[in-house]
């Protein structure tokens, strides 16, 4: 594989007393002051009163992209875009005034002063191209998790989004939950204690990997642009099942595994609550066999977390593997870190969230974080939050989702966007860029891990993207885009 060039300092370090200060964590940050807004080279979206309709673009307008395009159509969808004229076709019954596109850049090109606002849903590996394109266009953005598949990637659309200034969320819909903010506030007013360990696992992958890529080629579909499809991943042949749909998460060059599919969701709780920043130290623990080309079966890895906010280090264990591959031994915790658990459940469940602080633990068996259970020190076992008297008497420091008459919080997630957007409100967007892209940098360190391999523990520099003991690590921080598909 070709070596990019070395990192340049397009995306700025950022310090952990900004980054708390961005993420509504520590409160009484409200408003857009950090947003530069007033940037003179910041593109202007379009001023909306609250009685306005937004005009809305889909970018993957398939698979999520369908449930984020519905749970937005009280706005005005102008635009779907999507690779496969199948998926076109369909949704555009449901939206017959929404122009119809294959390849998203010719969609900016004709509908660049007709669109106030993007979803972006394809798979992984286009998140970064499209959102960061929908940015420098002065587009609000709403992108599904992962945020983006690299490093490099996170950092860049960070950056972006902090200098233009525009409303951005990723679609990690447990944000909007207020048992997961409730959560936070518990371990930020000291419930549990320092916080010293944190296990999050994972019944992922649901998809194939572990495989090797099969040989020959088959004719491409007349209904799918394949080119758009790969976009900025270097060219391959096409193999009908192997790809698309949805089988590409497991594939290094298109997905993140596991980690990208719900690390977003499982560990949005844990790295709050623990105002967890940058590691200095990430490394693959175990994993089943690696191949040259997709994620493995399972992995166990460890993030080591350096004091940081008055709090001591951490160490963070992350967890994946299906339950019903029989094929492999699952990695999983220790059953001493978690019996508790099983005795409470009868079963250790196949997603779960544990903080253990110095003086309790909250289990979360919730991949959104909707629900949590506490132990403390002196209790026989698990008791429901909201049931626990120690909960009760936690005040409440972080605001809730307006939205409280939507039950669905995938829902209330597009909604706090589209109101951010109309009353220019960056703050209702509890899981906008500049606390989600921090957020998916983290969790992509994983996959680094995972590719640099066993027995290399990488000593990470996290402003300046690299691991300095281990140079090989650079090409798995920063994609070389395929010819023609810069990142803007």
């Amino acid at each position: 594989m070709t070596k990019p060039n070395h990192l340049r300092g397009t995306a700025s370090s950022v310090s952990r007393r900004d980054f708390l200060r961005s993420t509504g964590l520590v409160l009484g940050a409200a408003g857009s002051g950090v947003f530069f807004a007033g940037c003179a080279s910041a593109p202007h979206a379009r001023l909306i009163s609250p009685n306005e309709k937004l005009n809305i673009a889909v970018v993957g307008a398939g698979g999520k992209g369908s449930s984020d395009t519905d749970h937005c159509s009280s706005e005005n969808i102008v635009a779907l875009c999507d690779v496969d004229q199948n998926t076109l076709d369909s949704r555009s019954k449901r939206y017959p005034q929404a122009k119809l596109y294959r390849d998203w850049r010719k969609m900016f090109e004709e509908m660049v002063d007709s669109v106030d606002a993007v979803i972006v849903a394809t798979p992984d590996h286009c998140h970064g191209i499209v959102a960061s394109t929908a940015l420098t266009h002065g587009k609000h953005v709403y992108c599904q998790k992962p945020l983006v598949q690299t490093v490099y990637e996170a950092r860049h659309l960070r950056s972006l989004a902090k200098k233009t200034g525009l409303i951005t969320q990723m679609g990690n819909q447990g944000s909007s939950e207020d048992g997961l903010r409730r959560a936070v506030e518990c371990v930020h007013a000291g419930l549990i204690g320092p916080v010293r360990e944190i296990h999050v696992w994972s019944n992922r992958p649901i998809w194939p990997q572990g495989i090797d890529r099969p040989d020959g080629s088959d004719p491409v579909p007349a209904t799918l642009d394949w080119d758009v499809w790969i976009g900025p991943a270097q060219m391959r042949p096409y193999k009908k099942d192997v790809y698309n749909p949805f089988k590409w998460r497991g594939w290094l060059d298109f997905g993140t595994g596991a980690l990208g599919d719900m690390a977003c969701h499982t560990s949005n709780m844990p790295f709050r609550a623990a105002k967890l920043g940058y590691p200095n130290v990430v490394e693959l623990e175990d994993c089943s066999q690696m191949h040259p080309e997709t994620y493995p079966k399972t992995s166990r890895i460890r993030f080591e977390f350096p004091k940081r906010e008055g709090l001591p280090p951490v160490k963070f264990w992350w967890y994946d593997g299906n339950p019903g591959d029989k094929s492999v031994t699952l990695l999983r915790p220790n059953r001493d870190v978690t019996k508790e658990i099983i005795d409470m459940m009868g079963e250790l469940p196949g997603s779960g969230a544990l903080l253990v602080g110095d003086q309790g633990k909250i289990f979360s068996p919730d991949d959104y974080g909707a629900k949590f259970f506490l132990k403390l020190a002196d209790d026989a076992g698990y008791k429901p939050a909201n049931e626990h008297p120690a909960v009760k008497a936690i005040p409440q420091t972080i605001p809730r989702s307006r939205f409280q008459d939507v039950r669905d919080a995938d829902r209330r997630q597009h909604l706090e966007w589209i109101a951010a957007i109309k009353e220019n409100n960056p703050s209702l967007c509890y899981s906008r860029f500049d606390i989600a892209a921090y957020l998916t940098e983290i969790i992509l360190l994983g996959c680094v891990a995972l590719r640099v391999g066993k027995g290399t523990a990488l000593d990470w520099d996290g402003p300046g993207m690299r691991a300095k003991n281990a140079p090989e690590a650079a090409r798995f921080v920063r994609r070389v885009n395929r010819e023609g598909w810069p990142l803007p």
